[in-house]
């Protein structure tokens, strides 16, 4: 079984779906595609059932907390992104992986299920207290 995980990290500046690969290495050797990335399972709800079987199956809440309203790592629902937040940027994310702890699934983990793990976490609903809202 492979596994994945999800989110973001490192410094508050967006990066494209498009950006320069530059020296990172892929895991499976697969370099991440640079063009404009849309999701095929916008709003499908079938894919967010998939979605939510790999976010439980890979440990994606291990780090994120379950719904992933944030644990050790961030929050993937709380609307604050550090790379950005569209559906491509969330893909980018979890393919090429982040800085401190997010680790890259791209070219291990199918093209199909990293767009299902993104639209389980749009379909997640915005808890009315999230635990990253406030440091005190």
């Amino acid at each position: 079984m492979v596994v994945v995980a999800c989110g973001g990290s490192d410094s508050g500046a967006s990066t494209s779906p498009s950006s320069d690969a530059g020296d990172r290495v892929f895991a499976g050797g697969v370099a991440p595609p640079t063009e404009i990335l849309e999701n095929p399972f916008d709003s499908d709800t079938d894919a967010v059932v998939v979605g939510e079987g790999l976010f439980a199956a890979m440990n994606c809440g291990e780090c994120h907390g379950g719904g992933g309203v944030g644990f050790v790592g961030p929050s993937l629902v709380d609307g604050r992104w550090r790379y950005g937040g569209d559906d491509g940027e969330l893909y980018q994310s979890i393919y090429a992986g982040r800085s401190r702890g997010m680790p890259a699934y791209g070219g291990i983990l199918a093209d199909a299920a990293i767009w299902s793990i993104v639209t389980y976490i749009r379909a997640q609903p915005i808890p009315e207290s999230v635990p990253t809202e406030s440091w005190r």
